[in-house]
């Protein structure tokens, strides 16, 4: 059985600093980095909270919490729930905070996995569900299936004012990310991105954050240079390519997620064009693979593991005292510039 020396080995801290994060202690600061490293070592070594360790998290709970909790997560991926780069550390900063408090994630699906009736079945036959924290959004007919059967429902990027929400102001961080492109000097920006579960691109946020930011620059915005990549790094690869085939191209790029830009820089990179000298990129996220890109990619960090560990703050802290009203919650994000970006060169007149 792991112990707290195997987890400090492996993260490479002291004893005492471990304990410090399994039990929650916050009388000294650690910062959050060293927290999931540590959390993750956790899991990954299989350590486990010794009996009176998890009695005194639960005695924090009401009485009537006191047996196991089944707390369980749903995604709004099709697939990949354990490696995505952007959800992964959202449901570490979940299963941290369970681990402080003695509990284990007792599920996580897909929407597409709880399409499944028998799916449905087994985990309404296992043991009635005392929560679920929704990652982003579900088809409506889902969704009421789930209120219907789950006491208290926390939502991370979920748009419902009957829940709590945890969340990023996903309007402004595409604002801010487009904004650093025009202070660069770039006018010429496109855009890559996908719509949401309504399928309508102009509701999706970071798509009006964009057009936003033009607008109040009074740099034109053009259609046929939005690439709708269906949020499929792929798609955002080939369409990049046809967008560069063009006699008119951008000097910039605004990607809605990491991925889907660093698809795109690939497909520049391919026909020749040097980043970011010839065009420049710029993403949402900050997904770990972001630095390590070629160039490595600017983009907006998005507190993730912050947002995973809120929201099962709050659905544990709802089970032992629910809140009066619903609340929307918006964690801070910040620009992380690196060499994707800079300055748009100028083009002589035999460049056309």
């Amino acid at each position: 059985m792991a112990t707290l020396k195997d987890i400090a080995e492996r993260v490479g801290v002291s004893i005492s600093t471990v304990s410090r994060v399994v039990n929650g202690d916050d009388s000294r600061r650690i910062s959050d980095e060293t927290k999931q490293k540590i959390w993750q070592a956790a899991k990954q070594l299989n350590y486990r909270a010794k009996p009176a360790q998890k009695s005194a998290a639960r005695a924090k709970r009401s009485p009537k919490h006191s047996a196991p909790l089944t707390i369980g997560c749903i995604l709004s991926l099709p697939d990949n729930k354990y490696n995505h780069p952007y959800f992964s550390p959202i449901i570490q900063g979940i299963e941290a905070k369970l681990m402080e408090e003695g509990i284990t994630l007792a599920f996580l699906h897909t929407q597409a996995e709880l399409k499944s009736g028998a799916v449905r079945e087994a985990l309404l036959h296992d043991r009635a569900w005392n929560g679920v924290i929704c990652i982003e959004g579900m088809e409506p007919e889902m969704y009421r299936w789930l209120k219907e059967r789950v006491p208290v429902i926390i939502g991370i990027d979920v748009a419902d004012p009957d829940i709590p929400i945890i969340s990023y102001d996903r309007l402004d961080a595409a604002r801010i990310a487009v904004r650093h492109l025009l202070e660069l000097g770039h006018t010429d920006i496109g855009f890559i991105g996908g719509a949401g579960l309504l399928g309508r691109m102009e509701r999706e946020k970071r798509y009006r954050g964009y057009k936003m930011a033009l607008n109040e620059a009074n740099c034109p915005f053009r259609s046929d240079w939005v690439i709708d990549a269906q949020w499929d790094a792929d798609r955002s690869y080939r369409g990049m390519k046809r967008l560069l085939e063009r006699q008119e191209r951008p000097t910039a790029m605004f990607c809605a997620s990491d991925m889907m830009a660093i698809a795109a820089m690939r497909a520049a990179t391919e026909l020749g064009l040097s980043i970011p000298r010839d065009i420049a990129f710029i993403g949402i996220d900050d997904i770990e693979f972001s630095k390590y890109s070629s160039p490595p990619l600017s983009s907006v960090h998005i507190p993730k593991y912050e947002m995973g560990y809120t929201a099962a703050k709050t659905l544990l802290d709802s089970l032992h005292q629910p809140y009066p009203y619903p609340f929307r919650m918006l964690l801070p994000f910040h620009l992380q510039i690196r060499e994707s970006t800079k300055a748009p060169e100028r083009r002589s007149p035999a460049d056309g």
